[in-house]
Order: C-alpha cells, then structure tokens, then sequence
C-alpha cells in the first residue's frame, strides 16, 4: 500500500514577515532556492517514495494559490482539505486522517509532514521513512526526531530509548538544559513530522481526546466538495478545541515511537533561521537580489524589487519589498512578530498583500492610488476568466498592453487587443476573459468614491466564491 504525503499548510509564519504575508504565506514562497517554493519542496521529496496521490490541509485563503503551486510540479490529483478555522495540528492531522481513509481504506498510511521544511539530504530522509513504515504497520505512531547539532532553545526535544522508544517529550529549553541534552546523545528535536495508518491515529485520539475526535468527526460528516477542495463544516469545526498533536496524542498514548533522523533539517521559523541555513560569501554575508555591500559581514540582506545598499554594519537582517522594508538585528528575528501586530492594530494592510495580489486567474498589482482613483497591471492567464460582476461606487477603465482580452460590458460583448480600450460605468454588469494562448496584460484605471476590493457584487464566478 502507498503511503498519502499529508502536508500540513496552514500558517502564515509572520516571523518572515515582510516576505511572508497573510495572504502569501512563507510556505508558497521559494525561500531556499530559486525556482521552488518549501510547499513544492515538501511534496517533491516524496516522489521517490511511490506515494499515493496527497492530502493538504490548508486555510480557505490559501487554497487557489496551494492549487496551482502543485500543478506546476506535476500533482494532477490532491485532496485539498480546507479548515474554517486554524485549530493546531492535532484537528488538522484528523481531518487528514478522516479524507485518507475515505479516499483509500482503515489501513491507509499517512506521512504527515509541515509544508514550511527544508531537507536536503533526500537519501537519509527516504532511509528513516522505510524505518517507520515498519513500525507503523504495527499500529505505531511515529514520530521523527533530528540528531541535533548544536544547544538549540527553539525546538522541543525528545528524549529516546531502546527499540525506539519514546522516553518523554520536552518543551522548549533554555541554553544550559539545551546544551545538556546535546551532551548526554539521549535527546533528539521534535521535528513536527509523524508517519502511522491513518485509524491508529484516529483511535488514540478518541481514547484521549474525544472532544476534538467527536468535534472533527461531525464536521468532517457534513463537508462539501467543491473543485479540487473539501469544505468542511464551519459552524460545527469551530466547535473543535485547540491543541496540538504532541499535546493531544503523542504525550499520552503508549504507542508513540521515535526514529531518528540525521540528516540536515530547518523550519525556516524565522531571519535568522534562514540566515544559518544560507550559503554565505567570504564575509559571511547572504545577499539575495540586487544588493551591494561594502565592509559588511555577518549579514542576511535580500532585495526585492530595487537596489539595496549596505555599508559598515554587520549582524544585520534587511529585507526590502516593493511596499516595506525591514532593518533588524539578526539577534532579534522573534521580535518581527511584534512589527505585524502593530501594522494590524493600526489597520494598515502590509501584512496580509504584497503590492502583487494573487488569484486564481492571475495577479494585480497596484501602481498608483489617490482618494478617489487607483491605477492596477492585472495578468489573466491563459484561457482564465474573472467573475461576472458590478460596483456600487466606482467605474472602471481597461486598457490592453498585450494579449486579446475578450468583454462583457453590459449587454455588449466586444474582443480588444493591443492598444484598444473600453469604459466600464458604476453599476454595469461586466466580465473580463483571456480566450487566448498567451498571458493578457492590461492597465485598469477605477475611479469613484470607494475603491475597496469588497465592492464586488458577483453574479456568477468559475472558481466559487
């Protein structure tokens, strides 16, 4: 029987911010190498592994872009398993569970594995998942565990026995008990990754957690397919406690098991994380994108979208975007989070888009905005089609850059090409396609007294919103 790649992406990981946003979140972002995102990554690392066809388990914002990043490699066929609501890993493991063992049999076998990892020691990775599979046809759950390296305060530890026993799991140290645990060969870090049959999971956490057994079971009962995603029930999922895995089922149930793991492995949690894990030049420095530094070193520095300068400094973190720009000391990367907060608080949007918005037929950007006008580049891809919509409060302008952009504009129908534009008044019934071969390419010039994207009144949309 296959093993299902279960991959678990339902965070946002602020810490990256202003890389990672809400609305873009690090694990669709290719933040250890140039073409791949860590989502592809992930799934990628499982093909040598004859894997059935995966389960995600993701946010409702998130599910167009997680879509199309898994077509793009290759993965014609993936449940798409949508939570309302985050509710920690120990819900979001059940309803892959629950979807595993629809979609195969009781004995099916789930890898669950964090969408935002980065492993490149493919051979000892493939070499310690055949190690599991062993135990987890005798109804064990495994976990994997990573030899550490170094006195890490960031992880939570495992501590091994014989017969890969699980001895006891600990929470996150401080620096002595960290390097104490290093010293003594005994302790391995939990790396959030399990692989056992998907009823022997479900069945400890009945025994053990009930609530959350009961609350996912009734959710996953009423859910609804739609596209390539499953809808799970909102009103009964948040109903569902909050709580993790280790927490819920690994503590308590007598079949936990430990392989461990020695390759190399990160969570890229946070600037400094990736900083370690980055190759470096002669002064120790990662420069990503259009950077030029000078008596700098020690420094993570990636540039966007303009040139980035550094001088003299060192220890640092600068990160530039097209709308923001972080400078911090490396020694302070948890401390982004605090940054997010504030620009939430104040009502500001930096932390949820990028100035380059993704959807499900293509992207915008915004290039100009006034109070009563906004000037966006929107790309329609091939063959894609916005939903049929009107405005209440402002009026729409399109012009082609390049591409056959095919119409609605009321009760006419019109096809424009390069150069060629049409107006679209407040309150008319319109609808933009791409009924060509190559990407469409427009301006958009909206003007009126409100231009917020929540003043769109759909008629009909291909993608279901």
């Amino acid at each position: 029987m296959k093993i299902i790649p279960v991959i678990l992406s339902g965070g946002v990981g602020s810490r990256l911010w202003p890389l990672s946003r809400e609305h873009f979140p690090k694990q669709c972002l290719p933040l250890t190498d140039k073409e791949y995102s860590l989502l592809q990554q992930t799934m990628q690392r499982t093909v040598s592994l004859e894997v059935a066809d995966p389960i995600v388990v993701c946010n409702e914002d998130h599910r167009f872009l997680i879509a199309q990043q898994l077509q793009s490699i290759g993965v014609k066929k993936s449940s798409i398993v949508l939570e309302p609501k985050g509710r920690n890993t120990a819900p979001a493991i059940a309803l892959a569970a629950l979807e595993a063992i629809r979609s195969q049999s009781n004995d099916a076998l789930i890898l669950v594995l964090p969408a935002d990892h980065v492993i490149r020691d493919i051979a000892a990775f493939e070499a310690t998942i055949k190690q599991a599979v062993e135990l987890a046809k005798q109804d064990a759950l495994v976990t994997f565990g990573v030899q550490p390296t170094r006195p890490e305060t960031g992880y939570g530890y495992i501590r091994s026995g014989e017969n890969f026993s699980v001895v006891e799991f600990v929470e996150k140290p401080n620096l002595e008990k960290a390097q104490g645990y290093l010293d003594s060969g005994e302790y391995l870090w939990n790396s959030g990754m399990f692989l056992f049959r998907a009823k022997a999971f479900l069945d400890e956490l009945a025994v053990h957690r009930e609530d959350i057994f009961q609350a996912v079971s009734k959710a996953f009962e009423q859910r609804n397919e739609d596209l390539d995603f499953v809808r799970i029930d909102a009103e009964l999922f948040s109903q569902c406690p909050e709580e993790s895995i280790d927490f819920a089922v690994m503590e308590p149930t007598k079949k936990a098991k430990v392989v461990p793991y020695a390759g190399d492995w990160s969570d890229i949690g946070a600037w400094d994380a990736l900083y370690d894990y980055a190759d470096k030049d002669v002064d120790n420095n990662v420069l990503l994108g259009d950077v030029m530094a000078e008596g700098t070193s020690n420094c993570f520095v990636r540039s966007e979208s303009r040139l980035v300068a550094v001088v003299g400094v060192s220890d640092l973190v600068i990160v530039e975007t097209a709308d923001a720009v972080l400078v911090m000391d490396k020694n302070n990367a948890q401390d982004v989070k605090k940054i997010v907060k504030r620009i939430q608080a104040e009502g500001r949007e930096e932390h949820m888009y990028h100035t380059t918005v993704h959807r499900p037929w293509g992207t915008y950007q915004t290039v100009d905005l006034g109070g009563r006008h906004q000037v966006k580049r929107i790309m329609v891809k091939p063959g894609e089609k916005l939903s049929v919509q009107m405005h209440h409060h402002r009026a729409e302008h399109w012009v082609v850059v390049s591409g056959t952009a095919k119409v609605q504009n009321g009760d006419r129908e019109i096809l424009l090409t390069e150069n060629e534009s049409t107006y679209i008044p407040v309150g008319v019934v319109h609808a933009l396609e791409n009924p060509g071969k190559i990407p469409l390419e427009l301006v958009e010039v909206q003007s009126g007294s409100y231009l917020g994207e929540d003043d769109i009144v759909r008629f009909s949309d291909r993608y279901g919103r």
